[in-house]
């Protein structure tokens, strides 16, 4: 009797064929997985993003178990196709579906865990499904202590400045000034741009109020789209102490 053998294990095969040990040298460096950097013991096989892309469409029709199994591997790009497999299913579902692909993230926020695996998943899976429902669970993630955690909250918030609607990331991006984690001050600083590129009055009221206080590399960000003037304007301004602003 022949074995029956699940998607997952299939998927998995494909990628350790796929791997490039230079390309999976040069991620590890990276994506920072040395002792005490944010992706400390992370693992790489060495896949490119578009060739996961590729695979997406081959087993898009993975179930809740296989899409756990691939969460639960310890090859980044493991975790990272089962993300775009989910933001595959969530895009091309109904309503049932894209909730259930909601809570399955939900319960397994801890694998997503570095940048690239946020990115590419929390504005549809996240900020997409909250748009027109509560964003209390975006302030729930912001308090976080885990900086993947607070990363989610700020960058869902991209679907929905993509419908003009930047009230969640102004009142994130306030919440998260003094974040201590460099990755969130690029993060928070993106966010701005983009409501920036929408609306530049919205961006230039917050920076008034708030740029002479931000870390330099969110307000680098933030401002990276404007007019030399204004980006000259903005970092020169006195620096600030939260409490002074």
């Amino acid at each position: 009797m022949s074995q029956i053998i699940s998607p997952a294990a299939v998927c998995l095969v494909r990628l350790q064929e796929l791997g490039d040990p230079q390309i999976a040298q040069h991620s590890q460096r990276f994506f920072k997985t040395g002792p005490g950097e944010y992706g400390e013991g992370d693992l790489f096989l060495g896949i490119r993003v578009p060739v996961l892309r590729r695979l997406v469409r081959e087993f898009r029709t993975c179930d809740e178990s296989d899409l756990a199994e691939l969460m639960a591997s310890p090859w980044h790009e493991a975790r990272l196709l089962g993300l775009l497999i989910l933001v595959d299913q969530y895009q091309r579902g109904e309503e049932p579906e894209k909730r259930r692909c909601h809570v399955f993230y939900r319960r397994h926020l801890d694998r997503v865990n570095n940048w690239d695996l946020v990115d590419s998943s929390a504005p549809t899976i996240v900020g997409d499904y909250l748009r027109r429902r509560s964003r209390g669970y975006l302030h729930q993630l912001a308090r976080s202590r885990s900086l993947w955690r607070r990363r989610i909250a700020i960058i869902a918030t991209l679907a929905m400045i993509r419908e003009d609607d930047w009230d969640e990331t102004l009142a994130l991006a306030e919440k998260l000034l003094q974040d201590p984690a460099d990755l969130l001050h690029k993060a928070v600083g993106w966010m701005l741009r983009e409501v920036g590129k929408r609306d530049a009055a919205v961006l230039a009221r917050f920076l008034e109020r708030h740029a002479a206080c931000m870390p330099r590399t969110m307000l680098r960000y933030a401002i990276e789209s404007m007019p030399e003037p204004d980006r000259r304007y903005y970092r020169e301004l006195p620096r600030k102490s939260p409490e002074e602003t």
